[in-house]
């Protein structure tokens, strides 16, 4: 049942994080790093995810999240006002869609794993745009650190910690000091936000954003619209 943890490799990470920074557009690279520090990350998450009841029912009928998130005529179909609808909006609008995060990441990272462990592992990584979408935070450069960080305190995975504090020293040039102060609140936020990957994303993306949001306990990104305002304002 369960997955042998992860060793930590610092010099794959670090040859990683010097491509990505060579070159950003190089997606992959962030999974390199993430696989590379997450250490027992995955592995404790899934522990806690298959001792919830969603977690269990999603195991025992070996649900795929990125079925549903793939479905665009069903979310189409929605009410407006639903996460599904806002979600569909959102990958629409950025041109982007499920299957981006499955390419990116289809080097490897789920090779060596099996079972419950790995439809959780891939569960996870599918729900990245409902979390963008959630939470607010865009896809541009600040918004993608700032969710890192939310990310981070919803995952324990010291990989995604290690790209979000990179993302932080690389904008400061052009956000200031403000960006970790904009990290640091979506860190907090992820922190008192219900645990996002034993959710049942399936039902709620049928239900109202506004109801989701608050019943996961979910801020309105305040620091981060303030930092893009006053960029805009300069």
């Amino acid at each position: 049942m369960h997955a042998n943890r992860n060793p930590m490799q610092p010099l794959v990470a670090l040859q990683a994080l010097r491509r990505l920074i060579a070159d950003p557009e190089q997606t992959q690279e962030v999974f390199t790093v993430i696989r590379a520090l997450s250490g027992p990350a995955l592995q404790n998450g899934y522990i806690r995810f298959a001792d919830t009841e969603v977690g269990q029912r999603i195991l025992r009928e070996k649900i795929d999240l990125l079925d549903t998130l793939q479905d665009q005529e069903s979310l189409a179909a929605l009410p407006a006002n639903t996460l599904g609808r806002h979600y569909l909006n959102f990958v629409t609008s950025q041109n982007i869609s499920a299957d981006g995060l499955v390419e990116a990441s289809e080097d490897g990272e789920f090779n060596q794993l099996e079972g419950g462990i790995k439809r959780f592992g891939m569960r996870q990584r599918d729900m990245h745009d409902l979390w963008h979408t959630l939470t607010q935070y865009g896809r541009d450069e600040l918004g993608e650190v700032c969710l890192l960080a939310f990310t981070y305190a919803q995952t324990k995975n010291r990989g995604v910690g290690v790209i979000c504090l990179t993302g932080c020293l690389k904008l400061v040039e052009h956000y200031g000091m403000g960006v970790f102060k904009a990290a640091w609140r979506a860190y907090r936020d992820g922190k008192k936000a219900a645990w996002l990957p034993a959710q049942d994303w399936e039902h709620l993306l049928t239900l109202p954003i506004d109801q989701v949001r608050q019943t996961l306990h979910l801020q309105a990104p305040e620091e981060y619209r303030d930092l893009q305002g006053t960029l805009a304002t300069a």
